[in-house]
């Protein structure tokens, strides 16, 4: 049967109409979304300040997120796997740092992700000494290796824990060549492990972190788990955001003293070294741009407002908001700055 003129126009009309549903839904998150992150523990900063965002997000949106503590391997893998917005992911530094350190797991992301906005710095990145150690600087550290003297670092190798310790061997060797071998890292795991390695006296310098470790700084110095500070890695306009309080007896007149410039690491003779941990989203590839777009839009109203900012600073978490292109801009900016320190030092040294 021959269609007229005004049926097949008929036709395709009601065609167009019932595909805008379909076209609509592709260009926005699902209703239910997996945010995995880069990391196991649902008691740590990445899952804390995680769920801070997606409870803000899912409000926002009118969407189920579901924050899922898988670890970095198999967040990667989750997130390479699904370019409908499904499954989203949330980590740090580590996920370009990994890369740079050749971690096997850690593909390069600018190249085989999506980089999506920043929403907060953790300021709290430190390195710490027994409470009773003859260095009270990291000058008096520098300057013992410069001497001959063997001082070793407790690190987490591979990541944000390492990128502290290469930057000592750096500013060593800047000052005395060779002397940076005298900086040795000791390779652990996780936080306690590092502790334990200061409390066993494996190590001299361990890192850590405000969060973890300030509690232990207020303990007497005949302790055998009494610390100090001796360098908070965070940049000086960081941590002048963080509450005056700061955390328990360590004021932010006290941290910024173990920042820079007061404490000087430097990074090329003239400039210091400086560390944010940066938390961000990062999505699948071939992600729809306009997901990448609502998300943006939303998380940029959600700031406007100003209340996930209070949330976010109880939790000792600095606000720091990014749209997508930017965040990448930036995050490109630290990653070739971290690649030229690496590639003087190298990776770390097992003692």
């Amino acid at each position: 049967m021959k269609l007229t003129r005004r049926a097949i126009l008929a036709t395709v009309s009601a065609a167009a109409i019932l595909a805008q549903p379909l076209m609509a839904a592709a260009q926005e998150l699902p209703r239910n979304v997996r945010l995995v992150i880069g990391s196991t523990s649902t008691g740590g900063d990445t899952y804390q300040n995680a769920a801070i965002v997606a409870d803000a997000l899912a409000e926002k949106l009118g969407i189920n997120i579901k924050v899922d503590a898988v670890g970095p391997t198999e967040a990667f893998k989750a997130v390479g796997r699904d370019k409908r917005g499904t499954t989203l992911m949330m980590h740090h530094d580590q996920s370009y740092l990994g890369h740079l350190y050749g971690v096997r797991g850690y593909d390069d992301i600018f190249a085989e992700y999506q980089i999506g906005p920043t929403v907060a710095v953790n300021p709290g990145n430190a390195y710490l000494l027994p409470k009773d150690s003859p260095y009270q600087s990291m000058d008096d550290i520098l300057k013992a290796v410069e001497s001959g003297e063997r001082v070793r670092v407790a690190i987490q190798p591979g990541g944000v824990s390492e990128i502290g310790f290469s930057a000592m061997k750096n500013a060593a060797k800047l000052a005395a060549p060779g002397s940076e071998e005298n900086l040795v890292a000791v390779n652990t795991g996780s936080q306690s492990d590092k502790d334990q390695a200061l409390f066993d006296d494996l190590a001299d310098v361990i890192n850590g972190s405000i969060q973890s470790n300030e509690q232990y700084t207020q303990l007497p110095a005949d302790d055998q788990k009494a610390m100090r500070f001796v360098w908070i890695t965070a940049r000086p306009e960081t941590l002048s955001q963080a509450p005056e309080a700061g955390m328990g007896k360590l004021s932010r007149d006290d941290m910024l003293k173990y920042a820079s410039p007061e404490t000087s690491v430097t990074l090329d003779g003239s400039k210091d070294f400086t560390f944010d941990k940066v938390f961000f989203f990062i999505y699948n590839k071939d992600m729809d741009p306009a997901i990448v777009k609502q998300i943006d839009d939303a998380l940029a109203e959600i700031y406007a407002d100003g209340t996930i900012q209070e949330r976010q600073k109880e939790a000792f978490f600095i606000p720091d908001f990014r749209p997508s292109a930017e965040a990448r801009a930036h995050l490109e900016e630290k990653n070739a700055a971290y690649a030229k320190v690496i590639d003087a030092i190298g990776a770390a040294q097992t003692n």
